[in-house]
């Protein structure tokens, strides 16, 4: 999540009439979490869905309608102007179609606001830019700029002088060389030829989304701004550019239009838009009995505009609050204009009386027996790997049940079995003493129609004297004491377990499981120094 240092002073000096405590206690109803404070400067930490929450001035916007000192959506003034003019080239349009901006005139930069529109740049980059994929971010000296502009394209051996550079070099010199070229230089794929940004002088301004020509460098000195956002689509281009576009103006700056022609684009529109709700599912998600007057109120707070027509809600969203999809969204912003710390928490009534399922106290019996048998309990997660489950145990991947876009390496397939995380909890423990004895029980699954679950118990039994007997004892004694299910074996073959040594455990006439002595080469496999021997059950088909 990113974070930005604020100063309570300079807050107060932007919010208005109100103290650092105000502010102080405010600051997590925005949903901003305070990561640290010092003194006069606190951090915060900001969802990336608010990038206007990225400078003090956007922070200061939302205080002061949660604070009841301006309320209502911020409208930007643009003025419209006939001076600034991008000309957009059709070869841009397979590498980086879209280009839109504004100017930003009459403004005071001193070094604290140059460092915010720095960082809001880059925070914007990361966030709802994508890492410069979707939409970037030009901010330029518009004093050192001659227009009209054009947007077109150039090849890598052109040469201009970028930001911080003192002299001029290639664009494929700029890839290489530069950390904003290594970094994202990647985007401009493999075109022979990259988009650019040119004066009427044909200057090069801007290789987007890479990096600015030096003399359009932005300094405290700098009094007028022209801000340039190219990216994939319109849409994002436009939703970046209207939380710069707010920002400049909260700190300042008049804004003026720039008119953008050809190659299907068009200037930007920065429009509001409306969303209807219905008060009473304001009402019934938050548990209130709001009058549709006090709810307007709360979202104007959230600074928001909203009338009401009979029941519903007509709420008018600038521009930068992208965020906003939906009535669910402005049930969010009506709970923080009426103050999340006035929500009364309530129990929900229960439609039912509760009780403790059955199965769970079956199972919960089942462990205490084998815990006062002397076994440990073990717990493994349902998500396993092929290497742990088949291939450890010679078992047969047929049925195999593997997990689509599964984000860890080591947990991409549903067990069928426990036995085998058993064995592996052996493996990692080799080190300590023996005897080890552990036990299981949980969920295993079975291809179907959907993919079925069942409730297994296996168990397993390491040490130098481990032996049939000893283990099918263990079983008789766990269903006997607990169920008063008495069972049966019959000789049988299994490839985890040693030929000769493994049975069907036999219930009712039905086969539920199977026990012995696990195969030589498999204990191997594990490196696990003692013989072995364990069981597996269905519990499902047994007890359950």
């Amino acid at each position: 999540m990113p974070v930005v240092e604020l100063s309570y002073t300079r807050l107060q000096k932007l919010v208005g009439k109100v103290t650092k405590k105000q502010i102080s206690d405010s600051l997590p109803f925005l949903g901003l979490d305070i990561e640290s404070e010092d003194k006069d400067l606190v951090r915060v930490e900001y969802s990336p869905n608010r990038p206007d929450y990225s400078t003090d001035f956007g922070i200061a916007l939302g205080l002061q309608g949660l604070l009841d000192i301006k309320t209502g959506a911020v409208k930007l003034k643009i003025k419209k102007s006939d001076r600034y003019q991008i000309f957009v080239k059709s070869g841009v349009s397979k590498i980086r179609p879209c280009v839109t901006g504004i100017v930003a005139r009459n403004g005071v930069i001193d070094t604290k606001i140059l460092e915010q529109i720095i960082q809001m740049q880059e925070d914007i980059h990361m966030g709802i830019g994508r890492k410069r994929t979707k939409s970037s971010i030009g901010i330029h000296d518009l004093d050192k700029i001659s227009f009209p502009l054009t947007y077109t394209t150039t090849s890598r051996n052109t040469k201009f002088t970028p930001l911080k550079f003192d002299k001029e070099i290639t664009i494929s010199e700029i890839l290489e060389q530069s950390d904003v070229g290594r970094n994202y230089g990647y985007i401009l794929g493999n075109f022979s030829k990259v988009p650019i940004i040119t004066d009427s002088g044909n200057n090069i301004i801007s290789l987007p989304p890479i990096i600015n020509a030096a003399i359009t460098t932005v300094t405290t000195k700098t009094k007028n701004l022209f801000v340039e956002v190219t990216g994939i689509n319109k849409n994002d281009a436009e939703n970046t550019l209207s939380v710069v576009a707010t920002i400049l103006e909260s700190a300042g700056f008049d804004l003026e239009s720039v008119k953008i022609s050809g190659a299907k684009n068009s200037p930007p529109k920065l429009a509001q838009k409306k969303i209807s709700v219905s008060a009473s599912l304001i009402n019934q998600i938050l548990g209130l009995n709001l009058s549709t007057s006090k709810i307007c109120s709360s979202l104007k707070k959230s600074r928001l505009d909203a009338i009401s027509k009979g029941n519903r809600i007509i709420c008018t969203i600038p521009a930068y609050r992208f965020d906003i999809f939906g009535p669910m969204d402005l049930v969010e912003e009506a709970a923080l204009g009426y103050g999340i710390q006035n929500l009364e928490p309530i129990l929900t009534p229960s439609q039912t009386i509760g009780q403790i399922n059955p199965v769970s106290l079956q199972l919960k019996s089942l462990n205490q027996i084998m815990i006062g048998l002397g076994y440990l309990e073990a717990l493994n997660s349902s998500l396993t790997s092929k290497y742990v489950l088949y291939d450890m145990t010679n078992r047969n991947t047929a049925k195999i049940i593997s997990v689509l876009d599964s984000k860890s390496q080591e947990h991409t397939i549903l067990r069928d079995s426990i036995l085998p995380g058993l064995l592996e909890n052996l493996s990692r423990n080799i080190h300590e003493s023996y005897p080890q004895k552990l036990f299981e029980t949980g969920t295993v699954f079975t291809i179907d129609d959907p993919i079925s679950e069942k409730i297994n118990f296996s168990s397993i039994s390491a040490h130098k004297d481990a032996n049939f007997t000893e283990i099918k004892s263990i079983l008789q004694s766990a269903l006997k004491t607990g169920f008063k299910i008495t069972i049966e074996t019959k000789t049988s073959s299994h490839p985890t377990f040693e030929a000769g040594h493994c049975a069907s455990v036999i219930s009712n006439g039905k086969s539920i499981g199977v026990i012995g002595k696990i195969n030589s080469k498999i204990v191997e496999n594990y490196k696990i120094r003692m013989p072995v021997v364990g069981f597996e059950i269905s519990l499902s088909e047994s007890i359950l």
